[in-house]
């Protein structure tokens, strides 16, 4: 028997209804607990009051329902059947002659569409407020003034030490950072007064300091300067130059292939940006397989009974696919597994086991 398309509706109506409830409480509790993570964070900052953490947890706000969503996915699942089954419509529905797949289709396609929404709209929201969240964290929690950033125009670094600021940038670099070409360094003190541009063929990374070969110093009203060899003091070091680049989080779906490109151009490593732009293709999927697994437990209980031993095996399903996703992510960054696999695979394997256990369901 086919599904009739008022039957639908009421389902897809009753789906949307359980995952709202469930996101609404879950995204409430994620909240709470970042305005007092944050609030513990600033508390040794005079400079970082409660209107700054408040304004800093409602950045991360979308960031944390995209973490969040799946775990409504699955627990909004379990409570739309559940609720279904004890009121006996799943019951009816199933004697009239309707399999578990044509029931289940209208929230498989909400799963679907709320990914495709998730990865085309909400994504870019979210990392645009996310990267306001890191400069406003990175300002008055953490303390850095060390920035960096690769464009197609080159590479761009800025640092200072509190008397005067840097901005460097350039033309070719190393895979690692530590070897640039065609070096231009602007120095600035006070109000972004200029003190000197600094020209130089290529700039070494040593231990505390940058040695720049092929020097030409400028300065306001003095002449040029010409130098071999010269040191000019930093407080930049590989790991810090390697971390400085722009999080995952705070770029586009849309922009990063570009970004990756650039990098990768730049001869920097972009197996992070890689997988996070996998992780966020494979949303839609990874919502789908919460509907099959949440599915796969509570829809048994119109055979079987034992409400409290399957809400159990379905949430700790849940969380064990989240578990292996980050473990898969892991694996994925230390390059033990290729970016696609790590991203996409948790999420392919925990779909294929729920559909496998629909249809032993269905079909014995």
């Amino acid at each position: 028997m086919r599904i009739s398309p008022l039957l639908s509706r009421y389902i897809a109506k009753r789906f949307l209804s359980s995952i709202v409830l469930v996101f609404g409480v879950l995204i409430a509790v994620a909240f709470l607990i970042d305005v007092l993570n944050l609030g513990d964070r600033a508390s040794s900052r005079d400079e970082a009051g409660f209107g700054l953490v408040l304004e800093m947890a409602l950045l991360r706000l979308p960031f944390l329902a995209q973490k969040v969503l799946p775990f409504a996915m699955l627990f909004g699942t379990m409570l739309t059947y559940i609720w279904l089954t004890r009121t006996h419509e799943l019951v009816v529905t199933r004697a009239a002659g309707v399999s578990a797949w044509q029931f289940l289709l209208p929230s498989l396609a909400i799963a679907l569409v709320l990914g495709v929404f998730l990865i085309t709209v909400f994504n870019p929201m979210a990392s645009a407020m996310v990267s306001r969240f890191e400069q406003l964290e990175s300002q008055f929690l953490r303390g850095q003034s060390s920035l960096l950033a690769v464009s197609p125009g080159g590479l761009w670094l800025r640092e200072g030490d509190g008397v005067r600021q840097f901005v460097i940038h350039a033309n070719r670099v190393s895979s690692s950072g530590t070897d640039l070409g065609d070096v231009i360094i602007f120095a600035f003190e006070d109000d972004d007064r200029f003190v000197e541009r600094v020209d130089a063929e290529r700039a070494l990374l040593r231990d505390g300091y940058w040695e720049l070969q092929g020097v030409l110093v400028t300065r306001p009203d003095a002449t040029v300067d010409r130098y071999d060899v010269l040191e000019v003091p930093t407080e930049l070091t590989v790991p810090r130059i390697q971390n400085s680049f722009a999080s995952p989080d705070t770029m586009s779906f849309w922009d990063l292939p570009d970004f990756i490109a650039t990098m990768e151009a730049a001869r920097f490593s972009a197996l992070r940006h890689k997988i996070h732009w996998h992780a966020i293709l494979s949303i839609p999927l990874l919502l789908a397989a919460m509907v099959l697994v949440a599915a796969t437990f509570s829809l048994r209980l119109t055979r079987r009974g034992r409400l409290g031993l399957f809400l159990l095996a379905g949430l700790g399903s849940g969380f064990l696919l989240y578990f292996l996703s980050d473990i898969s992510l892991a694996l994925g960054m230390s390059g033990s597994l290729p970016p696609v696999l790590a991203a996409w695979a948790p999420a392919a394997i925990f779909a294929m086991i729920g559909s496998a256990l629909l249809f032993h369901m269905e079909d014995g």
